[in-house]
């Protein structure tokens, strides 16, 4: 989900997972495909994917692409499987 606050200032969803086993987090912004980071810490995380995407964005405006255009419904639901 994507909703623009002010001029040159967007908001996405971002999917932070945390891993147990090695620590720290995994974060990817699904309207971002590629766009992706980490941290030790939820904050670094965060930190970090402000600034994978801003760098993103950049690259793929340089590119020509618009992002005003994708019209990407993201849901996040927790499912029950059977095991």
């Amino acid at each position: 989900m994507r909703k623009t606050l002010r001029h040159g200032v967007r908001q996405y969803t971002a999917v932070f997972e945390s891993d147990p086993d090695v620590g720290g987090y995994t974060v990817t912004i699904p309207d971002l495909p590629g766009c992706i980071s980490e941290g030790d810490t939820f904050e670094e995380a965060l930190k970090n994917i402000q600034e994978a995407a801003s760098l993103y964005l950049e690259v793929m405006t340089e590119k020509g692409r618009k992002f005003e255009d994708r019209k990407r419904n993201v849901i996040i639901a927790p499912v029950q499987v059977a095991v």
